[in-house]
C-alpha cells in the first residue's frame, strides 16, 4: 500500500491525504472541499455499520435454511453434499463442490480428523461456515475520488466501487488517484504463454457518463447495487429518481444536499417545490444558520414519494444538518403496505409568523383491525379531517404559514446510530473527526421525534424579556411531566414533547418571576397577546437531575467549529462546464481547443 512519503507529486499539484487515502489535486481540475471530511468520515461508518447489521440479518437466516435442512433427515443433500449426521452443531459432510458465496470449507479434507470432535459430540469433519456479504456501492458524482478510494480501503465487506463523472477532467483525475492508492486493474498469469493472463478487476471501477443514465441502466433487479451514494454540488433533486431505482432491497441511500438557499429560506419557494414536492416557512427552527430541520424533511419527503411510485419506501437511519449542508441516510426496500402507510408520515405544518407556534396536518391516517381469531392484522387507510388549526395562531393570532408537505415521521433510528458510536468507540483512531463524530451522534441519538426544536433566547425574544438558562427552562418542562432532548442541528436548542402553549406557559412563568416593561411594547404588538393569558399552572425552575441530557453530561464537540478562515461551501469547480463546452463544440464540428 503507498506511503504518502513514496508518492511523487508531479509539479502542478499538492498532495491531499485522508486517512488512509492519497490524492493528487490540480488547481483547474476536480473540486475538493478538505472541509467535508466530516462527511466522508461519516458515511464510511455509516455504511459500516449498514454493512454489518446487514451481514448479521443474512447470516441468522443462512443458519436458519442451515437447520431446516438437517432436521428433514441425515440423508438429505446438502447444496451439493452428502449429509453424513443430522447434528446441527456438527454440519459434518462428504464429497466436494465449489464454495459458495454465502459459505465456505473450513479444514480442507473430506475425511473428518480423529481426535478432533464437535459440540454435538460427533468427530468434526468439513465444516460449512457463512461468508461475509460483499457489497457493491455505486457514487455517482465522484469528482476527485476521494470518496470511492476511501470506501474501497476502509470498508471490509466491500465488493467493489462503482466511481461515476461526466467530466473527462475529474474522470483523469480519479485514475491518476486510484493508481497512486494501489487500486488499479491488476493481471495474473495461468501459467500457459499461449493463454492470455487474466485481468483482475480493482477495487474502484471508473465510468466517465451520466450519473442519471449510469443507475437507470442498474435498475433492472439482477443489476442493482447495494449502496448508492449521491453528492453532488447544490441539489441532488436531479438524481433521485434514478437512485431509489437502482438501489436493492435493504440497500442503503445516502444523500448530500447542499442548496439550502433553497430549502431553508423562503427566498425560493417554487424552485423549493419543483426540487423536492414542498415548501419551507420562515421560523427558527428552519432558516438560522445552523438550523436545517425542514430541509431534512423536505429532502427525506422526496426521497419517500420517489420511492413510492415504483412501489418502495425508506426508513431513515440518520439525518443530519451539518454546517452548509445536509446529509441523510435511508434504508431502502420494497412492501406494499409500507408504501401504504408513509401516507401518515407525510405532514402539511401551518406556523405562526409571529410566535412561530406549529400545527401539525397529516396528509392521511392508518387504521387497523386485528381478526380476533388469527391475531392477522387488516390496515384501511383514510383522508385526515382539517384544517387542524384556525384561521390565525391560536397563541398569539397572528398570520399562519403554510410550510410542507414534508416528510413527518422520525429522522433518526437510535438502535442504528447506537451501533454507530460502538464502532466509533472501537475505531477512533480510523477518522480524523472522531471527536465530533461521537459528539454529534450522541445527541442525534438522544433527539426526541418530535417535528421541531426551540431556542430559550428565541422564544424569550417573543415575550421580550430575560432569557432563561437552558437548564432553567428544561428543567420547568421536566417538572411539569414533559420530556426533553437536544438537538443537533442548533446549538442551545431543546425538543420537547410539550405543546407550544405548554412551553409558553413556561415563559409566562417566567415574566412573572423577571416582569416585563409593557411600556416598551406596543399595543398592537403579539407580544401582549402572549403575556395575556394566564399560565395554567406555574413552572418549577429549581434543577431537575435530568435537565441535562447524556450529550451534556460529558464534554462532546457536537457543533461545527471553524476548521479554517473562510470555511464554507467553497466554490463550484469550473472544470464540468469547460468539458460540456469541448463537447459540443466537438459534437458541432469545431475547434475543442
Amino acid at each position: 500500500m503507498a506511503s504518502s512519503h513514496s508518492i511523487e507529486v508531479p509539479d502542478g499539484f499538492t498532495l491531499h491525504t485522508e486517512n488512509t487515502s492519497h490524492i493528487l489535486l490540480s488547481s483547474n481540475e476536480a473540486f475538493l472541499n478538505p472541509v467535508q471530511e466530516f462527511n466522508r468520515d461519516i458515511s464510511v461508518a455509516c455504511i459500516r455499520t449498514w454493512s454489518d447489521d446487514l451481514n448479521t440479518t443474512k447470516e441468522e437466516k443462512w443458519k436458519r435454511n442451515q437447520e431446516k435442512r438437517l432436521q428433514r433427515g441425515s440423508k438429505k443433500r446438502f447444496k451439493g453434499f452428502h449429509l453424513a449426521v443430522s447434528c446441527v452443531e456438527c454440519l459434518i459432510f462428504t464429497g466436494k463442490r465449489r464454495v459458495g458465496e454465502d459459505s465456505e470449507l473450513v479444514g480442507g479434507s473430506t475425511e473428518p480428523p480423529e481426535t478432533d470432535v464437535a459440540p454435538g459430540g460427533h468427530p468434526r469433519g468439513i465444516e460449512i461456515q457463512y461468508q461475509p456479504y460483499k457489497f457493491t456501492l455505486l457514487e455517482a458524482l465522484s469528482a476527485t475520488g476521494l470518496r470511492s478510494i476511501r470506501y474501497a480501503k476502509e470498508l471490509p465487506h466491500i465488493k467493489y466501487v462503482i466511481a461515476n463523472d461526466l467530466s473527462p477532467t475529474a474522470v483523469a483525475a480519479m485514475n491518476r488517484n486510484i493508481t497512486i492508492n494501489d487500486l488499479v486493474d491488476t493481471t495474473e498469469g495461468v501459467g500457459d504463454p499461449s493463454q492470455p493472463p487474466i485481468i483482475i478487476p480493482g477495487k474502484v471501477r471508473i465510468n466517465e457518463g451520466d450519473a442519471c443514465s449510469l443507475m437507470y441502466n442498474h435498475r433492472e433487479e439482477k443489476n442493482r447495487v447495494d449502496v448508492v451514494d449521491l453528492d453532488p454540488y447544490g441539489t441532488a433533486a436531479p438524481f433521485i429518481d434514478a437512485a431509489v431505482q437502482c438501489v436493492k432491497d435493504e440497500g442503503l441511500l445516502c444523500v448530500t444536499c447542499t442548496d439550502l438557499s433553497v430549502l431553508a429560506t423562503t427566498n425560493y419557494p417554487e424552485k423549493c417545490f419543483s426540487n423536492y414536492g414542498g415548501v419551507p416557512v420562515k421560523a427558527e427552527y428552519c432558516h438560522e444558520a445552523a438550523s436545517r430541520y425542514f430541509a431534512l424533511r423536505l429532502v427525506l419527503h422526496s426521497l419517500s414519494t420517489s420511492a413510492a411510485r415504483y412501489g418502495r419506501y425508506i426508513t431513515p437511519l440518520l439525518s443530519l444538518s451539518i454546517d452548509f449542508y445536509v446529509r441523510v441516510f435511508v434504508r431502502v426496500a420494497t412492501a406494499p403496505l409500507e408504501v401504504k402507510k408513509t401516507l401518515t408520515k407525510t405532514s402539511t405544518i401551518y406556523v405562526c409568523s409571529s410566535c412561530q407556534s406549529f400545527h401539525e396536518q397529516p396528509l392521511g391516517k392508518a387504521v387497523e383491525k386485528k381478526h380476533e381469531t388469527t391475531g392477522n392484522s387488516n390496515w384501511s387507510f383514510k383522508t385526515q379531517a382539517g384544517p387542524s388549526v384556525p384561521e390565525k395562531c391560536p397563541e398569539c393570532d397572528s398570520v399562519l404559514h403554510v410550510a410542507g408537505p414534508m416528510w413527518s415521521g422520525p429522522l433518526h433510528d437510535p438502535s442504528f446510530i447506537g451501533r454507530m458510536l460502538d464502532h466509533l468507540e472501537s475505531n477512533q483512531s480510523n477518522y480524523g473527526t472522531a471527536v465530533r463524530m461521537k459528539g454529534m451522534l450522541t445527541v442525534a441519538k438522544e433527539e426526541l421525534p418530535t417535528l421541531f426544536y426551540f431556542t430559550p433566547a428565541k422564544v424569550s425574544s417573543f415575550f421580550h424579556c430575560n432569557t432563561p438558562s437552558l437548564d432553567d427552562v428544561a428543567s420547568a418542562l421536566l417538572h411539569a411531566g414533559h420530556r426533553i432532548s437536544r438537538s443537533h442541528a442548533c446549538p442551545g436548542s431543546l425538543k420537547t414533547t410539550a405543546t407550544r402553549h405548554d412551553l409558553h406557559d413556561v415563559f409566562r412563568s417566567w415574566v412573572k418571576l423577571h416582569p416585563v416593561k409593557l411600556e416598551n411594547i406596543s399595543e398592537t404588538s403579539p407580544t401582549r397577546r402572549l403575556l395575556a393569558v394566564e399560565p395554567k399552572s406555574i413552572a418549577k425552575f429549581t434543577r431537575h437531575p435530568d435537565s441535562v441530557t447524556a450529550s451534556g453530561k460529558v464534554k462532546l464537540v457536537r457543533y461545527q467549529e471553524n476548521p479554517t478562515s473562510y470555511w464554507g461551501p467553497g466554490k463550484k469547480s469550473t472544470h464540468n462546464k469547460i468539458d460540456l463546452k469541448r463537447k459540443r463544440k466537438d459534437d458541432e464540428g469545431g475547434s475543442s481547443s
